[in-house]
């Protein structure tokens, strides 16, 4: 069955960095498009960032673009996700997940990992 798990989250300063990862399996990870949402408290989900299958490809939404980097790496399939110039509202339990359909960058999401707490305060 399909698994995603996220690790890496904890307490990062303002201006630091932090690397979150996200092991996968369960399915032909190489040919779908992975992504990276989180949920700030109180608030509802924001998409942060796409990487295409083959990892050359990514979009992130404006407020971490410059900041945050995507990578994948199939062969061990996983997915990170680095996190530099923290600010405090990067604070959020930050979620990978897989899209429904091989290769598709609008389809709706199907799987979800459990989420990986990321709170950033000096």
């Amino acid at each position: 069955q399909v698994q995603l798990v996220e690790s890496g989250g904890g307490l990062g300063q303002p201006g630091g960095s932090l690397r979150l990862s996200c092991r996968a399996s369960g399915f032909t990870f190489s040919t779908y498009v992975m992504s990276w949402v989180r949920q700030a408290p109180g608030k509802g989900l924001e998409w942060v960032s796409d990487i295409h299958g083959g990892g050359h490809t990514t979009y992130y939404s404006e407020s971490v673009k410059g900041r945050f980097t995507s990578s994948r790496d199939n062969p061990k399939n996983t997915v990170y996700l680095q996190m530099n110039s923290l600010k405090p509202e990067d604070t959020a339990v930050y979620y990978c997940a897989k899209r429904a359909y091989s290769g598709s960058w609008a389809s709706q999401y199907d799987y979800w990992g459990q989420g990986t707490q990321v709170t950033v305060s000096s």
